[in-house]
């Protein structure tokens, strides 16, 4: 499952996990009966944190917290304690299903635009025979609606949902909701569930294993490319805190 290492990157502390612990651990979090919070930050989270205290405590109190972008990996490599590998979240979730489908858990759909829950519950039934999504609800709601959605969860008792909010909404949201929701994992899945509905394809395999899935994510879509100059950002303020020291980088 790992050691519990942790490593920070300018001040979001990460759990040095591979893919197979990080499973290990959500499959442990499915046999405690409380809720367990689960977020994925990349460089531009991890960015937004260093400039919200308020959203990088939220990060800093998840009970599993992977590295979902190459970025945070190379990072990680300025520090004494290093994540080995990028754990993305759309497949760390992908790895879960397979485990959980024929078994008693149960799933939930939360976010996205209208009709995209819904298609990414019928995408992943199909792909995962046996696997029991109870519930879809898309993530555009007023406070009344809102209202209609948690007590939907509640009914249907997930022991797993999945926000698709986008950062930081969604981290808040959990954060703010775990207390009254039933659902044994919580995790905060960005455009996971677009991916998922065939809303857009992943990039080949080839671009994932080389760490540049946001090239050609950027290539696909060079709207993109305002968005990706954070990258650039990330790379220079890492360099700059590891060399004048002005944050701790090394075992929070």
């Amino acid at each position: 499952m790992g050691n519990g290492e942790k490593t920070a990157v300018l001040g979001v502390n990460f759990d040095v996990v591979t893919m197979d612990g990080a499973v290990e651990k959500a499959l442990s979090f499915l046999r405690e009966d409380k809720p367990h919070t689960i977020f994925t930050p990349n460089p531009e989270i991890v960015l937004e944190a260093r400039k919200n205290k308020a959203f990088k405590d939220i990060l800093n109190s998840a009970d599993l917290l992977i590295p979902d972008g190459i970025g945070v990996v190379y990072a990680s490599r300025l520090n004494k304690v290093k994540i080995r590998q990028r754990v993305p979240g759309y497949d760390l979730l992908l790895n879960i299903f397979n485990e959980i489908r024929n078994t008693g858990e149960t799933v939930y759909f939360f976010g996205g635009a209208p009709g995209v829950a819904e298609l990414a519950k019928l995408k992943m039934e199909e792909r995962f025979p046996g696997l029991k999504i109870v519930g879809a609800s898309d993530g555009y709601f007023d406070a009344e609606k809102e209202r209609f959605i948690i007590n939907d969860i509640i009914t249907k008792k997930p022991d797993i949902l999945l926000a698709g909010l986008g950062f930081p909404k969604q981290e808040t949201w959990i954060h703010e909701h775990k207390g009254v929701l039933p659902a044994k994992i919580l995790i905060g899945v960005g455009g996971t569930l677009d991916g998922y509905s065939g809303k857009f394809r992943r990039s080949p395999v080839i671009w994932q294993k080389l760490g540049l899935e946001w090239f050609h994510r950027l290539i696909r879509d060079p709207k993109r490319f305002k968005r990706q100059l954070k990258l650039p950002l990330f790379v220079l303020i890492v360099l700059k805190e590891k060399i004048f020291g002005a944050e701790k980088q090394d075992n929070p």
